[in-house]
């Protein structure tokens, strides 16, 4: 079956470049759907998908698109409508990838777009602002997107454009009719993972035990992106159970700290009624940017972990306000739920000795998710710190047990 490919654009002014990636495409043997997401100019043109099309799917018409003068407001209704129809698409199995192209503007919404779409499907974003500071993680964000820097502006079709158009539609018919592994898993063994570098022995133990009981193990490196990315593909049923090592980012987001996951994390699993293992690896130890820091920070116990990064001791009151969330989070399972505790500490960097280790303390959110959660979510401390092989294994028993 000859498959396509979306190309997203505005073909008001990128229109000769377009048509010239749409012909490389094709002369690769593949079928190119092309959609134009212009805010400005005429509504004809020559793509497959036109403006009042996806202005329509956004809620709008293109004629109220073009004479706003609310840029923000338009730009959200048109990436709005592009997402509706390229996940319709997707869904109907009209479209086996994706590419676009743009500036700073027209990259944030045609990535924007790209990240509405599951993961595994071939994305590639060729953009002239790939590398502006403090952008590329935008455009990236928590999706599987590879993002093509052209270096030169995107106008013009001379010889060095064209190199790149030809080099971009190569990369994605590669990706497209190459052998690729299908991401889905077999029902029933894929179990997504948190980790991180202060429990990762653990996580590894935790790992290997699953695996040698017949499950895959999908690893999320827990530090606010990755961890949000899970939850999305937690979603999307991509998992049959989680063990959550690493839950810190809902108490980051809770105060606006670094590893912030969103205001979703820990919830995703709970909603489609999984089994989820949590443990509390990170979860007493905050991390606000070091220019943010207020007096009261730099009198907290500190740990470096290396000469960019330091994690500060949570306060008892935080603490409190951190199991609370968490309860209410966990209380809203519609799936088994088991709460793994390590009193001997809940990390690498949480051993006697270290300036951060307090482990009476950390009794204050023992007693508060205790109290807190519904009596049929089992709480099980462990005589261990993390790290140890005890943990992990009752750990591997716990998960064992409930998946």
């Amino acid at each position: 079956m000859q498959k396509t490919v979306l190309i997203i654009s505005t073909l008001n002014t990128k229109r000769e470049e377009t048509l010239y990636l749409k012909e490389q495409v094709e002369a690769l043997g593949l079928k190119a759907l092309l959609m134009d997401i212009s805010m400005r100019g005429d509504a004809a043109s020559e793509a497959d998908i036109l403006p009042n099309r996806v202005a329509e799917a956004g809620g709008s018409r293109f004629e109220d698109i073009r004479q706003s003068k609310d840029r923000a407001q338009i730009t959200n209704i048109i990436i709005a409508g592009a997402s509706a129809i390229a996940e319709q698409l997707q869904a109907e199995s009209k479209i086996h990838g994706v590419t676009g192209m743009g500036g700073a503007t027209g990259s944030l919404m045609v990535t924007e777009v790209m990240r509405s779409l599951p993961f595994g499907l071939p994305k590639l974003m060729i953009s002239s602002a790939a590398a502006l500071p403090g952008l590329s993680t935008r455009y990236i964000g928590t999706g599987d997107i590879i993002l093509f820097h052209s270096v030169i502006e995107l106008s013009g079709l001379s010889d060095l454009l064209k190199n790149v158009f030809d080099r971009a539609a190569c990369a994605l018919a590669g990706m497209m009719q190459g052998k690729v592994t299908s991401p889905g898993t077999e029902k029933g063994t894929s179990i997504a993972l948190t980790m991180l570098g202060p429990c990762d022995e653990c996580a590894s133990l935790v790992q290997t035990g699953l695996q040698k009981s017949g499950y895959q193990v999908i690893g999320f490196h827990a530090a606010g992106i990755c961890d949000r990315a899970m939850e999305e593909m937690i979603s999307q049923k991509l998992f049959q159970g989680v063990v959550d090592l690493a839950p810190g980012g809902v108490g980051e987001h809770l105060f606006g700290f670094m590893r912030d996951a969103g205001p979703n994390r820990l919830e995703s699993a709970g909603k489609i009624g999984i089994p989820q293992v949590i443990a509390t690896c990170s979860v007493n130890h905050i991390t606000p940017a070091k220019s943010k820091y207020k007096p009261e920070h730099q009198q907290r116990p500190k740990y470096d972990l290396d000469k960019f990064r330091t994690w500060l001791r949570i306060s008892p009151d935080e603490l409190k306000k951190v199991a609370h969330v968490f309860a209410e989070k966990l209380n809203r399972a519609s799936g088994p739920v088991r709460v793994m505790i390590p009193l001997n500490g809940w990390s690498s960097v949480d051993m006697p000795g270290n300036p951060t280790y307090n482990p009476e303390e950390d009794r204050i959110f023992i007693e508060e998710l205790r109290e807190k959660l519904n009596s049929e979510i089992q709480i099980v401390e462990v005589q261990a710190n993390m790290e140890d092989d005890a943990f992990a294994q009752a750990v591997v028993n716990s998960a064992l047990e409930i998946f």
